[in-house]
């Protein structure tokens, strides 16, 4: 019966579902990411050096998830009781008119600062909006595969950027640059949402019956926590359970990791290894195309194997050993070698996280807890991998020591869910 649905017309309907998903998400990162491509020019633009751009970058950089964990915290449960699909929608209006305000009004740090705040609030509710959505179309044995998908937009954006964001800035400036990049998400993105995606597959016209009962067979989740009624979820049982807080922070160790690397590693490639701003997309398109293939792998690995944490901590302790390494090759192919390795390791973590979180939440409150979720876990990890390598560097001028506080992230996301793996036995 599976094979038949996944074979037929109906199976084809709901895997599209997490690639229109993965459309938008492309879009998030993408506006999300460029400032970080553009940081060198930016940086060269108002004359900073190495330590300034450690002391100012971190700002930057930080501001944006100071603000972005908390919307997923705060406006989540708004969202969802306002619809997905509706909040997605709007979500994408807005952090696409945030970008495209950066041409005329990212004059100066202040304004850029305030600008990244305001899309961190914007994109608070993309994510778990996305998890409610998925949550609905797919059962728990095919979750890391659907979510693989729709997080493939995120990767692909990190390998595509690099190439399209450097060739912007050279050929319109940096500002410029924001505007396009907001203008494309709002003529891509939403007409491909009203389209193609629904909120649940009861909605859906074509929905078969067999199809209806398969997916409801696989909704229930494998927890000890209770089931509540009100739109805003109770934070101090998900607080108190032991498997979820385990969860936050390993998500935050790596995001530490995910976010240091991808924060710094344009400015680090460009000042630490003296790789020049005009030849970075082919460096940095061949680190994060490990990526996408890691996360495709490691997609099927964790619907397979249904060992998604202890997949996810064997992931993160090879990334820290691998990005150590990298930072002592002066040869750039082995550099970038190096570094493509670890991030397609860090992948097996991404593919597997909110498979986990999802087990973990009652089926009603998928939208809230994976707000509650990315926001504390983004919130103290974005904002650590950027202002922990942004101080390092700013204190010693020395990118080097700079990276490598983000390995001791990964050994400790590492730690963490192998403790988590031994719980769920999962």
């Amino acid at each position: 019966m599976v094979e038949q649905i996944l074979r037929g017309k109906i199976g084809r309907v709901r895997w599209r579902i997490p690639v229109i998903l993965g459309v938008t998400f492309f879009f998030h990162f993408l506006t999300r990411n460029s400032l970080a491509l553009a940081l060198p020019r930016l940086a060269q633009d108002f004359g900073w050096s190495d330590r300034e751009i450690g002391a100012n970058g971190k700002i930057l950089l930080g501001a944006f998830f100071l603000s972005y964990g908390l919307a997923n915290i705060v406006l989540s449960p708004l969202a969802e009781r306002f619809g997905p699909k509706r909040s997605v929608i709007l979500a994408i209006a807005l952090f696409s008119g945030v970008t495209i305000l950066c041409a005329p009004l990212g004059t100066s740090l202040l304004a850029l600062v305030l600008l990244r705040l305001l899309l961190g609030l914007a994109q608070g509710i993309h994510l778990p909006m996305i998890s409610v959505i998925i949550s609905q179309w797919f059962p728990l044995q095919e979750r890391s595969r659907a979510n693989a998908l729709w997080l493939l937009g995120l990767l692909l954006e990190l390998a595509v950027s690099p190439l399209l964001v450097v060739w912007l800035v050279n050929a319109v400036g940096w500002q410029a640059a924001f505007a396009v990049l907001g203008i494309s998400g709002l003529f891509v993105a939403i007409p491909l949402m009203v389209r193609f995606v629904q909120d649940r597959p009861q909605y859906y016209p074509a929905m078969t019956i067999a199809e209806l009962d398969y997916i409801e067979a696989g909704q229930v989740p494998s927890t000890n926590l209770p089931v509540k009624t009100s739109v805003f979820l109770d934070w101090r049982i998900l607080i108190g359970n032991r498997q979820f807080l385990l969860a936050v922070f390993g998500g935050s160790l790596n995001n530490f990791c995910t976010f240091g690397v991808l924060g710094w590693l344009p400015i680090y490639f460009n000042r630490a290894k003296g790789i020049d701003f005009e030849a970075l997309g082919w460096p940095l398109t061949v680190v994060f195309m490990a990526s996408v293939v890691g996360t495709l792998i490691m997609g099927i690995v964790g619907d397979r194997l249904g060992k998604r944490s202890l997949t996810a901590a064997i992931g993160c302790g090879l990334t820290g050993l691998l990005i150590y390494t990298a930072t002592t090759m002066q040869d750039v192919q082995l550099l970038v070698f190096f570094f493509a390795c670890a991030v397609f390791c860090q992948s097996a973590f991404i593919a597997q996280e909110y498979a986990i979180i999802q087990r973990l939440l009652p089926a009603n409150q998928v939208g809230s807890g994976t707000g509650l979720y990315n926001g504390l876990s983004v919130f103290f990890g974005g904002v650590g991998g950027s202002f922990i390598p942004g101080m390092i560097v700013g204190a010693t001028g020395d990118f080097d020591t700079g990276m490598v506080s983000v390995v001791a992230g990964s050994w400790l996301a590492s730690l963490v869910l192998l403790v988590l793996a031994r719980l769920l036995k999962y």
